[in-house]
């Protein structure tokens, strides 16, 4: 499920962003030779060492601050000073988008106490417990998944497991027809088409439109799942509006896959890449639980929280932000920060590193970060016990990472492997 923050495309950057060598790419941008192409930790670790918060580069046309601290980042996310509310942000500055409001103006994109009202219909389905009685569905669909790996070839994770898996359990919590759910899934996907304002646009309208038609059907015919109960509660006494209804669909749907497709694939490779982690809990897959949040903290799913501006001046980190400039949280940046994370570039297993903000922080945080877990933790799982000697199938350098701003997450993650 998307932490805290996911990806909201009303905060793509402006395309005329200030190229020129005095305002370097912000780092969430940059290449990076370990890393492509992005977060650049070591550019992050650069400008965090001289100052936490600073102002954004590479920002243009609308400049901002970015955080890069973890104290800082953590205190940002909690700031009900720092607002959301995309809405009252943009509203006269002539935005050239257009994205269906209701994509636009989600959850995410809102301030209590609308987001108090919105956050409170959903929660319930993504307690500890309503996950737990998701777990046997979860497990079952993740062995079906692994069952069509080819013996003795080279298997796509993410293809394969990190995608299906979660867009298969969300679209099942949502009452997705099986024949809708590979078109659904990629209008979500163009959603976080970096540079393609035109692809993005588009597929807002894409989904909204399908989900009004889907809400459609369930008010005519309702059925027992999550998107139903938000259809009642729009004619009883919570009175969701129509354009609510499909905004909260879209988000729940987008939300739902995204950030667990990349954190699975994020994880998986960290552990390829540091043997004596993939040998311990190859050895003790038991372990998986334990060692998520150091997975999490290691290489975030999204780089950078979404939109948020000052709404009066705020001193943070010791600089002075005046009112109505964005601010950019780097929660890849944060999660990397030393003084909170001593010898942070280092996968440690052994970490207490539950204070991570791969989830984010404060009234934000990721609603669905049960369900994303328990989904990571089984994926996992399921591939050290059934695939021992799992192993990557090309180069490092040579894997693809999907071409978005603020989200981190490979394309592709071929890997070798051996049945016991």
């Amino acid at each position: 499920m998307k932490p805290e923050d996911m990806t909201d495309p009303t905060q793509e950057p402006d395309s005329r962003q200030n190229s020129s060598p005095a305002h370097p790419p912000h780092p969430a941008y940059a290449a990076h030779p370990a890393h492509p192409p992005h977060p650049a930790y070591a550019a992050y670790a650069a400008l965090r060492s001289t100052c936490p918060v600073r102002p954004a580069p590479g920002t243009g046309e609308r400049p901002g601050f970015l955080v890069t601290g973890y104290a800082e980042a953590r205190e940002a996310l909690g700031d009900s000073r720092l607002s959301k509310d995309t809405a009252a942000f943009f509203a006269g500055k002539g935005s050239r988008r257009r994205l269906h409001p209701a994509v636009a103006h989600t959850m995410l994109a809102s301030d209590p106490p609308r987001h108090t009202r919105l956050r409170k219909l959903v929660t319930r389905a993504f307690t500890t417990g309503a996950v737990a009685e998701l777990r046997p569905f979860i497990a079952r669909v993740t062995d079906e998944l692994l069952d069509q790996w080819p013996d003795g070839e080279p298997f796509d994770v993410v293809a394969g497991l990190a995608v299906p898996l979660p867009v298969i359990v969300i679209c099942r919590l949502l009452g997705i027809p099986q024949h809708d759910r590979p078109e659904v899934q990629r209008w979500s996907g163009q959603l976080f088409a970096a540079g393609r304002p035109d692809v993005v646009d588009a597929a807002s309208h894409a989904l909204a439109e399908y989900m009004t038609g889907l809400i459609a059907t369930k008010r005519r015919d309702p059925g027992g799942s999550l998107l139903d109960r938000l259809v009642v509660a729009r004619d009883g006494d919570d009175r969701l509006s129509e354009e609510e209804l499909v905004s909260l669909a879209v988000l729940l749907l987008v939300a739902g896959h995204e950030t667990t497709t990349n954190t699975l694939g994020n994880a998986l490779l960290a552990l390829l890449q540091h043997p004596a982690a993939l040998a311990r809990l190859g050895a003790d897959p038991d372990g998986v639980p334990a060692a998520l949040d150091e997975l999490l903290r290691f290489d975030s799913a999204v780089s950078t929280a979404t939109f948020r501006f000052t709404t009066e001046p705020v001193t943070l980190g010791g600089t002075d932000i005046p009112a109505g400039v964005p601010v950019l949280i780097a929660l890849g940046a944060a999660n990397r920060d030393p003084v909170r994370f001593p010898a942070p570039d280092r996968l440690d297993l052994d970490r207490d590193a539950s204070a991570h903000l791969a989830f984010g922080h404060g009234i934000h945080r990721c609603v669905g970060a049960p369900l994303a877990r328990a989904e990571t933790e089984i994926a996992l799982r399921a591939l050290l016990t059934r695939f021992p000697g799992i192993r990557l199938a090309v180069p490092p350098d040579e894997l693809t990472w999907r071409p978005t701003r603020l989200v981190r997450g490979l394309e592709s993650l071929p890997v070798l492997a051996s049945t016991p």
